[in-house]
């Protein structure tokens, strides 16, 4: 009789975890859950903000300084607040304009879990890629890491839209991504979730082949489906980050085409930042109410309101998966996104695709929709199918529990080799 393996011990880590928007903290919550559910025992080692897990994983809070919550972002700590070296450092590098909420968050795991590490067969990453990991296959813990997309993709299209002392600050602030290439060149397996990002992640960051391994990331079908709740004229985007790389300009730019010619109304799911370039932008279009913004609100009210429009859109100028995408289809609801990254494959001939940052061929695509009940009914009963077919959650975790014991077992087979000695 064949022995089934054994359940294993996992230590999931983020740097940090938004519960309802950010690809990082939603892939978290539903892949440790997916993993506890399959008899794993999964803890989870998160900053701020932390996740909201379901039931079967355990949080361990790795707290930071905090420096970027809202609403006192670059907030100057009180001296009390610090705990350590690491803490000195975390704030000094805010002071000079860069983010080191990677670097610092690994560090202090690897002190957590070099401390703990009989209790763990391995440790997996959720694309922090901070140097302090590196530290983890030294005490004999396995590493895998997840990155749903290389970070230097949001630099060149942050660089490209900015100017000046502006760009100074950017370069500034993305400098953590020379240390995310480095730590991927050298760490064990790479999950990511599309050939689109493998290919991007080979480029960018010089990772071996071998090593980069595509995963499909799932859906919560059951918040996401459809619904008898559409409302003529809706449509309905995911933002979340003001950044450029989101597209939400080009969208606000053909919303603008339409809304002088239909009854219709854009809700985006997002927060511009106070006085930024889409607030302003928002105001110069002068569509008053026919556009909101909402953030906030639970995940039954997004995947509500996802069922309730008429057409949903992803803009944006680059994608290395896209879960709002596939929430949008396993809601049914019609899709426009940007020919651009991961989204012609996660899509497939599911939505209308259209030149990323092009408002003109972005508004015909939605009057095209928005004329033609015949064409919504088809692309939603297409995309619904492909869900099932493709992104489901189990799935993802059956998937990379693979990758583990893979992990695992070269580890043992490198480290039980001839005059074999720990990386």
């Amino acid at each position: 009789m064949v022995t089934p393996p054994r359940p294993l011990r996992v230590a999931l880590v983020s740097y940090r975890s938004k519960p309802h928007c950010g690809g990082q903290g939603i892939y978290l919550r539903h892949l440790s859950r997916e993993l506890a559910a399959l008899g794993h025992q999964v803890e989870v080692f998160s900053g701020q903000p932390y996740p909201e897990l379901e039931p079967g994983p355990v949080l361990s809070m790795v707290p930071s300084l905090d420096l970027y919550r809202e609403p006192d972002p670059f907030r100057n700590p009180r001296p009390s607040e610090f705990r350590d070296w690491i803490d000195v450092l975390e704030y000094a590098a805010m002071r000079s304009g860069s983010f080191p909420e990677p670097l610092t968050f690994s560090l202090r795991a690897r002190r957590i879990l070099r401390a703990r590490r009989a209790e763990f067969d391995l440790v997996h990453d959720n694309q922090v890629l901070g140097y302090g990991l590196l530290g983890l296959p030294r005490a004999g813990l396995p590493l895998v890491t997840s990155i749903h997309h290389p970070i230097s993709v949001d630099r060149r299209i942050e660089l490209a839209a900015s100017r000046g002392k502006a760009r100074f600050g950017k370069r500034r602030w993305y400098s953590f991504v020379h240390m995310q290439a480095r730590v991927a060149r050298h760490c064990g397996p790479i999950l990511t979730a599309s050939e689109s990002s493998r290919a991007d992640i080979l480029r960018d960051f010089r990772a071996p082949p071998g090593n980069v391994l595509v995963v499909p990331l799932g859906v919560d079908t059951r918040l996401f489906h459809p619904r008898d709740s559409r409302v003529p004229g809706r449509i309905v985007a995911v933002a979340s980050a003001d950044s450029p790389i989101k597209g939400v300009a080009t969208l606000l730019q053909a919303f603008g085409k339409v809304a002088a010619e239909r009854d219709a109304e854009l809700i985006v799911v997002g927060r511009p930042a106070p006085g930024g370039p889409t607030e302003r932008l928002a105001s110069d279009l002068a569509l008053g109410s026919q556009v909101r913004f909402v953030h906030g609100i639970s995940d039954t009210g997004i995947a509500e309101l996802l069922a309730s429009a008429q057409i949903a859109a992803v803009p944006s100028l680059y994608e290395g998966f896209s879960l709002p995408a596939v929430e949008h289809m396993a809601s049914g609801t019609p899709l426009v996104a940007s020919r651009t990254g991961a989204l012609p494959e996660v899509t497939g001939d599911t939505a209308i695709l259209v030149e990323p940052g092009d408002a003109e061929e972005l508004a015909a695509a939605l009057r095209r929709l928005l004329d033609s009940p015949a064409e919504r009914d088809r692309l939603s009963a297409a995309a619904w199918q492909r869900v099932q077919e493709r992104y489901t959650w189990s799935a993802v975790a059956r998937a990379t529990v693979a990758v583990y014991r893979q992990a695992i077992a070269a580890r043992r087979e490198k480290t039980a080799g001839p005059g074999a000695t720990p990386c």
